[in-house]
């Protein structure tokens, strides 16, 4: 397969699988921006995320990684297509969070140690009460 067709396919299956997570996969800046949210290393420009999106490149195999991670997806199905599904397969690893879940954490670890004990105590009891009703 030629590297234009590879990438291509890559843009296919990263906006197919952006869609399924109810991304649009028309956004460079969502992109970037929900991708940097998750991802440990250096962040991705905008630029970066529309060459993605618009099959002019392939993330590295870390950035890979988290992509698949972030929207459910076997990252070796993302990278190279096949018969994979991309909706339910086991090996996408755990449940994704939603961004929303992800800023809560961030913020989370954005307060003091006092606060973080609060903050996780009430969260607790929150889950006691919840267990309760069931």
């Amino acid at each position: 397969m030629s590297p234009t067709i590879e990438r291509e396919s890559f843009s296919e299956r990263l906006q197919q699988s952006l869609r399924n997570a109810d991304y649009s996969p028309e956004s460079p800046t969502q992109l970037a921006r929900e991708f940097n949210i998750r991802f440990d290393g250096r962040p991705i420009t905008v630029h970066a995320a529309r060459k993605w999106l618009v099959g002019e490149a392939i993330p590295t195999q870390e950035k890979l990684r988290t992509l698949a991670h972030w929207l459910g997806v076997p990252a070796e199905w993302l990278r190279f297509g096949g018969a994979d599904s991309v909706n339910g397969d086991s090996a996408a690893g755990p449940a994704r969070f939603e961004s929303a879940d992800v800023k809560l954490v961030a913020d989370l670890q954005r307060l003091d140690e006092h606060h973080q004990a609060i903050a996780r105590e009430f969260i607790r009891m929150l889950v006691r009460l919840n267990r309760q009703k069931e």
